[in-house]
C-alpha cells in the first residue's frame, strides 16, 4: 500500500517538477513584458492570433501568453499571480483537474489558460455551479480579459435567444452547467439554423468539477412537454376503430400481420372527424393514432401478446411466455392497448430530450476542472472523463490543526458537546464554521445556540447572493455559522485582521459519506498559510457508524462504565470510518459507472439523429436522402409480403394494397405483373414507379417550395418518433432491472433491445415519410413547427437526495390553442369541452 501511495505521489512530484521549469520560463519573460504600454500589452493579443493563423500552436504560446495574463492581472485587479497558481493553469491548459486548496485563488488561475485558449477564437465556457458565481466571476475576471482585447459574455437562464447567441459569440462564455446542458439540447430541437446558439463545444474548465461531474453526475438533464398523444385521442380512435367491418373497412394480412384502412375506411374516417383528407400533414397525429387504434384491435390479442394485470398493460415475451414487466410497447401501441382494455392511458407528458452532465462534457474538444478536493475520486475522472489529478502545492504551508475526531456513546451526548464547544470559542471571539449533513442537524444546532443566548447564521442551499454574503463574514469576530453540505462553496472565509492570529474553527458534526466532502469542510479553515483548527464530533448512532457495525464499540463503551460526556478518540474507529467511506464511494463510484454504461446506449442513438437533423437543416436539396428511405421502404415491403419459401404462399396482394394505401396511386402497379417478378425485380419496377410519382409530384410547386415541403415532412416525422422512442427506452431502462432472472445480464439486453428498438424506429421514420412525401397534399408556405413546445426541467439543488430526482414540468394547452387531435378546431370547443 505505501509503494502504491509512493508512486502516485511521485507521479505527482514529476508533474510538478516538470511544470516548476514552464514556470521558470514564465518568470524569466517578466522583464520583458513588464515595461510594455497598456497598448503593447493588449497588442500582444493581435500578435498571438497571428502567430497561430501563421502555424504555432497553443503550446508554443503558453510561456509569453502566461506572462501577458499575469502582467496585466496586476494593472487590472491588483493581483499577481504565484508560481503555484501558473501551474494549476498549465494543468488546466492541458485538459487535467488542478486541485488547489480552498483560499489558494483558482477564480484567478482559470484566467490564464481561459486567455490562452481564446486566441484561437473557438471559444472557452468557463462553468461554475451556481448564476450568482458565473454573474460574479465574469464581472471579475471579464475585466481582465475586455482589457486584453477578448470578448465576454454571461449565459443565463433568463436570457432570450438573441442574448444568448451572443453570449455564445464572445471568446469566452460564463455559464451555469445546467444552462449549458439545455442549450445543447434545445439547439438539437430547432428547426431553423439561426435558431441555434452554441458553437461547436471546443474548451470548457469546470469550477467546482467534483460537485458537477461527480456528486450531479447521475442527474438527467430533461426538456419535456405535453405529449400531443393525449388521453382523450386515443379513446376518439378506440371508439371510431371500434366501428369497422373488416374486408370493408380495413385488410389485414395475416402473414405480414399488417393491417391499414381501406379507401372505405379512409372515407369514414374522414367523415367521422370532419376532415378532407387524413394524409394531410394537419393530421399527422389522427392518422397515428387511428392506426395505432387498429393495430391495438386487429393484430394484438388478450393474454397472447399481453396481459391486464393489476390495472395495467402488461407484455408478454413472445418466445418465453414470460411477462416483461417494466417494458412498453413504442410510438402509442401501448396507449391504444390501455385505451382498447379500458385501463388508465398512462404517460401523458413525455421527455423530448435528455442528457446526462457526464455525456454532455465529453462532447468537448478539451475538459478541464478545478476543486479543493479531487483526489480521492481521481479513478473515476481518469476512467470516464480521461483526466488526471494534479494535486497543486500552497503558496504558504498548511499549520491548520486537524484533530482526531472525538467520538460519543449517543448524538445526545455529541450535540451537548459541539455546543458546548461553540459556546467556548465564541467567548473568545473566535469565528466558527459548524458543518451539517442535514437540515434537520442544523435546525436542531440552532435552537439549542439561540437557548445559550449564542447569534449565528444559517446557511443552506436556497439563496446563493445572500449564501456568498454569510460566508463572507463568516471569518469575522466572533461569527457563528451553521452550513449544511458545504452549501456556500465558491466563496472564500476570509478572517477578520483582528484575530488572523487566532484563525477559523471548523466543527464537523458527523462524517459524510464521501470523504471529499469531509476534506472540503476542512479545507474552510488555514486557507493561505493562516492558522486554524477541524474537529469533528461522531457518535455511535450516525449513519455511517452504524453501517460499519458500531455495536461492539458501544458494548465496550457501556462496559468500561463511560457516559455520555465521555468521549473517546480511537484511532480504530477513525479507520473504520474512513474504510467505511471508501465502500461507500466505492459504491456510488459503481451506480455512476453503471448509469453511464446505459446512458451510453441512448448517447450513440442520440448522436445519429442529430446528427442526420443537423445535415437536414443544412441540406438544400433533401431529394436523394428521401429516394434513399424510399428505395428501404419498398424493399421491405416485399420483403415482408414475400419471405415464405413457396411462391404461392406469397402475399402479392397484401403488397399491392399497402403500396395503393400508402405510397402509389391504386392501378399504379399491378399484382400479375408482380407475380411474374422475383423479389428483387419487384423491388426495382415499384422502386421505378415510385420515383416517377415523386417527379411528378415536384412539378406541382416550384423548386423552393418543394424542397421546404420535404424539409417540414422530414423534421415532423423525425422529432415525432425519437420522442416517442426516448419515451420507450425510458420505459425499458426502469423496467430492465425486473428481468434480471436466470443468467441474463440487465445491461447487454438494454443494449440488445435498445438497439433493435432504434433499428426499428428508423424504419419506421424512412416509411412514414416516405407515405407522406406521396400522399400528403403539398401545400403553399409551409412552416415547419415544433412537434410539441418543450420546458427545461431544472434539477433540485436542495440537497443530496433530491439532485438524483429530477421533477418532470410538462407545459400546458391554452383553451384557445388549437387542438391537438388534428381537428382543426380550438382545444375549449374539441377535447376540452368542459374543462
Amino acid at each position: 500500500m505505501i509503494g502504491i501511495l509512493k508512486k502516485v505521489f511521485d507521479v505527482n512530484q514529476r508533474q510538478i517538477k516538470r511544470m516548476q521549469k514552464t514556470v521558470e520560463q514564465i518568470d524569466a519573460l517578466e522583464s520583458s513584458i513588464k515595461p510594455l504600454t497598456d497598448e503593447q500589452l493588449k497588442g500582444k493579443t493581435i500578435e498571438f492570433k497571428e502567430r497561430l493563423t501563421k502555424g504555432e500552436t497553443v503550446d508554443d504560446l503558453l510561456p509569453e501568453a502566461f506572462a501577458v495574463v499575469r502582467e496585466a492581472a496586476n494593472r487590472v485587479l491588483g493581483m499577481r499571480p504565484y508560481g503555484v497558481q501558473l501551474m494549476g493553469g498549465i494543468a488546466l491548459h492541458e485538459g487535467n483537474i488542478s486541485e488547489m486548496k480552498t483560499g489558494e485563488g483558482k477564480t484567478l488561475t482559470s484566467t490564464l489558460p481561459v486567455y490562452l485558449n481564446a486566441l484561437t477564437g473557438k471559444g472557452v465556457h468557463v462553468v461554475t455551479v451556481n448564476e450568482y458565481l458565473a454573474q460574479r466571476d465574469a464581472s471579475e475576471m471579464g475585466q481582465l480579459h475586455e482589457f486584453l482585447g477578448l470578448t465576454v459574455g454571461i449565459n443565463l437562464n433568463s436570457m432570450s435567444r438573441e442574448e444568448k447567441q451572443a453570449a455564445y459569440a464572445a471568446d469566452i462564455t460564463y455559464s451555469t452547467n445546467n444552462e449549458l446542458g439545455f442549450d445543447y439540447l434545445r439547439d438539437n430541437m430547432v428547426l431553423y439554423r439561426e435558431q441555434c446558439v452554441q458553437r461547436p463545444l471546443n474548451f470548457a474548465i469546470i469550477d467546482e468539477v467534483d460537485s458537477i461531474l461527480v456528486d450531479e453526475a447521475r442527474t438527467p438533464l430533461i426538456i419535456s412537454g405535453q405529449a400531443q398523444k393525449s388521453a382523450e385521442l386515443y379513446m376518439f380512435a378506440n371508439a371510431f376503430v371500434r366501428t369497422l367491418e373488416n374486408e370493408k373497412e380495413y385488410s389485414f394480412d395475416v402473414k405480414t400481420k399488417n393491417v391499414m384502412l381501406t379507401e372505405d375506411g379512409i372515407t369514414k374516417a374522414e367523415k367521422a372527424f370532419h376532415i378532407d383528407n387524413l394524409f394531410d400533414l394537419k393530421h399527422v397525429a389522427l392518422l397515428h393514432h387511428i392506426n395505432q387504434a387498429l393495430r391495438a384491435h386487429v393484430v394484438m390479442h388478450l393474454d397472447t401478446d399481453y396481459v391486464v394485470q393489476e390495472g395495467e398493460i402488461v407484455i408478454v415475451d413472445q418466445f418465453t411466455g414470460r411477462l416483461m414487466k417494466g417494458r412498453r410497447y413504442s410510438e402509442g401501441l401501448h396507449q391504444a392497448i390501455e385505451a382498447k382494455e379500458g385501463v388508465e392511458i398512462q404517460n401523458e407528458s413525455m421527455t423530448l430530450a435528455t442528457i446526462t452532465f457526464q455525456n454532455y462534457f465529453r462532447m468537448y474538444e478539451k475538459l478541464s476542472g478545478m476543486t479543493g478536493t479531487a483526489k480521492t475520486e481521481e479513478e473515476e475522472f481518469r476512467s470516464i472523463y480521461n483526466m488526471n489529478v494534479i494535486v497543486i502545492p500552497t503558496n504558504k504551508d498548511i499549520i491548520r490543526d486537524d484533530r482526531a475526531d472525538l467520538i460519543f456513546k449517543s448524538m445526545e451526548g455529541k450535540f451537548n458537546a459541539v455546543v458546548e464547544d461553540i459556546v467556548n470559542r465564541h467567548k473568545q471571539g473566535q469565528p466558527i464554521l459548524v458543518g451539517t449533513v442535514a437540515i434537520e442537524t442544523s435546525e436542531l444546532i440552532s435552537k439549542m445556540l439561540t437557548r445559550k443566548g449564542v447569534r449565528h447564521n444559517i446557511l443552506n442551499a436556497k439563496n446563493h447572493a445572500r449564501e456568498a454574503d454569510i460566508i463572507a463574514e463568516a471569518g469575522m469576530k466572533g461569527a457563528v455559522t451553521i452550513a449544511t453540505n458545504m452549501a456556500g462553496r465558491g466563496t472564500d472565509i476570509k478572517l477578520g485582521d483582528d484575530i488572523r492570529n487566532v484563525g477559523l474553527a471548523v466543527i464537523g458534526t458527523e462524517r459524510h459519506e464521501s470523504r471529499r466532502i469531509d476534506n472540503q469542510l476542512r479545507g474552510r479553515s488555514g486557507r493561505q498559510g493562516d492558522p486554524g483548527v477541524t474537529q469533528f464530533y461522531l457518535s455511535m448512532e450516525d449513519e455511517l457508524m452504524r453501517r460499519f457495525g458500531s455495536d461492539n464499540m458501544k458494548a465496550m463503551m457501556d462496559r468500561l462504565g463511560m457516559d455520555d460526556s465521555q468521549p473517546i478518540e480511537s484511532k480504530m474507529v477513525s479507520r473504520a470510518v474512513e474504510s467505511a467511506q471508501k465502500r461507500v464511494e466505492g459504491n456510488n463510484y459503481d451506480a455512476r459507472k453503471q448509469l453511464l454504461q446505459y446512458d451510453d446506449v441512448l448517447r450513440q442513438q442520440r448522436e445519429v439523429i442529430y446528427k442526420q437533423r443537423q445535415e437536414v437543416m443544412d441540406s438544400e436539396n433533401l431529394r436523394s436522402i428521401i429516394e434513399g428511405m424510399m428505395k428501404s421502404t419498398i424493399e421491405r415491403a416485399v420483403a415482408l409480403h414475400t419471405q415464405e419459401e413457396i411462391e404461392e404462399d406469397w402475399s402479392i396482394k397484401g403488397l399491392v394494397d399497402y403500396l395503393n394505401t400508402n405510397l402509389l396511386e391504386e392501378g399504379d402497379v399491378k399484382e400479375e405483373e408482380l407475380r411474374r417478378l422475383a423479389p428483387e425485380e419487384m423491388s426495382e419496377s415499384i422502386i421505378a414507379k415510385l420515383l416517377e410519382r415523386y417527379n411528378e409530384r415536384e412539378k406541382l410547386l416550384p423548386e423552393e417550395q418543394t424542397r421546404e415541403f420535404e424539409k417540414v415532412v422530414v423534421f415532423r416525422v423525425v422529432d415525432t418518433k425519437w420522442t416517442d422512442h426516448i419515451d420507450a427506452m425510458d420505459h425499458l431502462r426502469e423496467g430492465i432491472h425486473l428481468r434480471a432472472y436466470g443468467q441474463i445480464d440487465p445491461l447487454r439486453e438494454y443494449q440488445m433491445e435498445g438497439f433493435a428498438m432504434f433499428e426499428s424506429m428508423i424504419a419506421s421514420i424512412e416509411e412514414e415519410i416516405s407515405r407522406y412525401i406521396m400522399k400528403a397534399e403539398i401545400e403553399q408556405n409551409l412552416e415547419r413547427q415544433e412537434v410539441v413546445q418543450g420546458e427545461a426541467v431544472h434539477p433540485s439543488s436542495d440537497g443530496e437526495d433530491a439532485k438524483k430526482k429530477p421533477v418532470v414540468k410538462g407545459d400546458q394547452m391554452g383553451r384557445n390553442d388549437l387542438c391537438k387531435c388534428g381537428s382543426g378546431k380550438k382545444y375549449k370547443n374539441c377535447c376540452g369541452i368542459g374543462q
